[in-house]
């Protein structure tokens, strides 16, 4: 699911220079939003299947993408809206596709992983050797956390840049000591080396990686009563997700999504801490720590910078709006 933008496409700095009134003269259209495999967006699913969406009075058209081809298609301007972390958000604006976050839908809550050959159950016992990761990417900045945690360095260890989706073969051939992965890469990691461990988590960092719905500027602006009411369905989900005697149709239907069993999805859904209203409301609160989602994008956008992922620092604030959710009742 993470990653940085690849593709830097400016197709979309024509589409947002179209005014406010442009995007209201297409009031009529569906607002136009991406989605991809992670478990805070496929739970879309649960309102697209119920037709919460038409009760509410919105036009959606959601489209499923790659996570990667869902930014590109947000920054060449085939998109109202998609769903990105916090990180990629500054990453996509860098290139020239700003965006607004209105909604945050969960961190990751132990998804993202660093996993280790049988016998290796800690970052220590990781000095000198090598950690197969994406450099640049967000499990990077989540090895850079658990070195900082065992009062280690980056130097202390050898980063192998691994695309993610491969990390689960290179920890399988021995050829490092310990990968970092989201799911399902992670998951599939863990079960094709036998005895191998996680030993540390994106649970042991709330809040380093979050993931929202960021939406074009301009039609934020003029179709502002449209995305509240998505707003509102994505709440009526996270209870139909949370209250005991529907869990279990709601992960079956977002199981189907990505055509896995209940069973199978049901940790994927425990390794994501979904926000209730309340939260989601106390992360969209300034502050300088993880429990705020700038304190949060204060720290991805230093480590972007200090990876060249780009050049200069981002306006942190001028990417996340809470005003929509705080107006929720």
């Amino acid at each position: 699911m993470k990653s940085k933008l690849i593709s830097k496409t400016l197709g979309f700095v024509a589409g947002l220079t179209l005014s406010a009134m442009s995007w209201q003269a297409n009031a009529a259209e569906p607002l136009k939003i991406g989605y991809s495999d992670w478990p805070g967006w496929v739970a879309w699913e649960i309102p697209l299947q119920k037709g919460w969406f038409k009760e509410a009075g919105v036009d959606v058209d959601f489209e499923w993408f790659d996570y990667v081809a869902s930014m590109d298609a947000y920054a060449a301007g085939k998109l109202d809206a998609t769903h990105m972390t916090n990180g990629d958000a500054l990453v996509t604006g860098s290139t020239g596709a700003p965006s607004t976050m209105i909604l945050i839908n969960d961190y990751s809550d132990g998804n993202d992983m660093i996993i280790g050959q049988p016998g290796i159950t800690s970052i220590k016992q990781l000095k000198g050797k090598k950690i197969g990761v994406e450099v640049g990417f967000v499990d990077h900045l989540l090895v850079l956390k658990a070195l900082e945690s065992a009062g280690m360095k980056e130097s202390d260890v050898t980063l192998v840049n691994v695309p993610t989706n491969e990390t689960p073969q290179v920890l399988a051939s021995g050829q490092v000591s310990a990968i970092a992965a989201w799911q399902p890469s992670s998951g599939q990691a863990l079960t094709s080396v036998p005895g191998s461990k996680a030993f540390y988590t994106s649970a042991s960092e709330p809040g380093l990686i979050y993931d929202g719905l960021s939406v074009n500027p301009a039609s934020l602006e003029a179709r502002k009563a449209d995305w509240e009411k998505v707003l509102k369905v994505w709440y009526k989900t996270v209870a139909y997700i949370n209250d005991p005697k529907t869990h279990a149709d709601a992960v079956k239907i977002m199981a189907s999504r990505v055509n896995i069993s209940p069973k199978a999805y049901e940790p994927l859904l425990k390794g994501t801490k979904i926000l209730t209203l309340s939260e989601a409301k106390a992360a969209f609160k300034k502050g300088p720590g993880l429990d705020s989602i700038y304190g949060s994008s204060k720290v991805t956008d230093d480590f972007n910078v200090a990876n060249k992922v780009y050049d200069k620092p981002q306006d942190v604030n001028a990417y996340f709006d809470g005003s929509l959710t705080e107006s929720l009742k």
